[in-house]
């Protein structure tokens, strides 16, 4: 399209920490809990993986399940996601083997099943309900990403305690804390079944991983089951002030190449594109983006493109990969059937441009403010047209990295990207 501005590369420069070693990390804080006192030789210890695609999940794991095998005990993974994978078992199974979470690559069996025990009662009159297989294990192990939640705002939000009243529960308990959160909010629901939970399963402790703007691991710190709830505040203040965000607060069409459950719960980092469609959350004051278009799904998401309904417009091809029933059970479960209506779609990139420009209330395309990234995780490098080539220059957290050129087409119509 010969009409839309030039686009030039840039690279976000954070001076953020980034781990070097997680194995020794993970190792020096088991010696540090003296996990050889807290273990007996025969026990069954069960640890949690979720759904999201973080980067040094498979090595932390790999290394718990090392010592604690070392020490005589029997670990075991539990898929702990709530509705995802399709709300299946052999789909919650899929969805880490996607992740590199696998028996082979972690060292331990991975047990995966839907069934739900109830464990208690809450103060609002409803069950807590708790994956049976977790209620089988002598020990139990929570190991999660500590981060901003992409549709609430509180002092825990998404991290190790929402993994164990959301996640452990499966697709009924999930189901049940999510209703609760429409009258209740997600602060109240989460503190009073998550109460529930830490007096009645044996939590020995849990891993807070705090990822940096590049997507990679800058903390990990070990919290023990007494102090979770405020150990996990204070890793959520500090996870806050490295979240991933872009540049700018206010742009015409932002371009995605990709979407998925691996990125975030809600396919985007509702905190990154600044929306939100749930009925009952807080809209993020910034950024203002006019027009979302996002190409394609990533494989990790089995076709669970929950969080579309943010999207302005997609892809043909993003939309072939759209497995609707997996997206369904997970949009009604978390109470958002509007993260799972389906936007206008194309079979050509340059189709959406052309439409974006047309709703953008832009009148020369030449004046469109747009930026492309790759995702909303890996947020370093990005690509801007011209007219944002000013606040690039003011800006000492940016760095141009290429000339302006012409924005790459294939002979298709379709956008050719190249990150890194």
């Amino acid at each position: 399209m010969e009409n839309l501005p030039k686009i030039f590369k840039i690279r976000q420069k954070i001076a953020i920490p980034q781990l070097e070693n997680i194995e020794k990390r993970v190792n020096e804080l088991l010696d540090q809990f003296e996990l050889s006192k807290k273990v007996k030789r025969g026990e069954r210890i069960g640890l949690t993986a979720g759904s999201r695609g973080i980067k040094d999940k498979p090595i932390v794991l790999k290394t718990i399940i090392d010592r604690l095998k070392e020490l005589g005990t029997s670990p075991v993974v539990f898929p702990c996601m709530g509705s995802h994978g399709g709300a299946t078992a052999q789909g919650q199974i899929e969805v880490l083997e996607s992740l590199g979470i696998t028996e082979k690559s972690v060292g331990a069996p991975i047990i995966s099943s839907m069934d739900v025990v109830e464990i208690g009662r809450t103060k609002f009159g409803t069950p807590v309900l708790i994956g049976r297989d977790l209620l089988k294990v002598d020990r139990i192990v929570v190991v999660n990403r500590v981060k901003p939640h992409t549709d609430f705002r509180g002092e825990n939000e998404s991290g190790m305690l929402k993994m164990m009243v959301i996640g452990m529960g499966k697709h009924q308990g999930a189901l049940m804390v999510h209703r609760l959160t429409v009258k209740h909010g997600f602060p109240a629901v989460i503190a009073e079944v998550g109460s529930i939970i830490r007096k009645k399963l044996p939590i020995l402790f849990g891993i807070g991983l705090i990822e940096n703007q590049y997507g990679k691991t800058a903390f990990i710190d070990l919290v023990k089951a007494e102090e979770l709830v405020q150990k996990e505040k204070a890793l959520l203040k500090k996870a806050k002030k490295i979240a991933p965000s872009l540049p700018f607060d206010q742009m015409d069409i932002l371009i995605l190449d990709e979407m998925g459950k691996n990125i975030s719960g809600a396919g985007m980092d509702t905190n990154v594109i600044g929306r939100r469609v749930f009925i009952w959350s807080q809209k993020p004051r910034k950024p203002k983006i006019t027009r979302i278009f996002v190409r394609d799904l990533t494989e990790e998401s089995h076709g669970n493109a929950t969080g579309i309904g943010m999207i302005d417009y997609i892809t043909k091809r993003l939309f072939d990969k759209i497995d609707y029933p997996s997206t369904a059970v997970n949009c009604l479960t978390g109470m958002g059937p509007e993260n799972g209506r389906v936007p206008i779609f194309f079979e050509k990139d340059e189709d959406v441009l052309s439409t974006a420009h047309d709703n953008s209330g832009v009148l020369n395309p030449k004046d469109l403010r747009i930026v492309w990234a790759k995702n909303t995780l890996e947020l370093e490098y990005l690509y801007a047209s011209e007219p944002l080539l000013k606040e690039v220059r003011s800006n000492p957290r940016l760095e141009i990295v290429s000339d302006p050129s012409d924005i790459p087409f294939d002979p298709n119509g379709n956008l050719v990207s190249t990150w890194g």
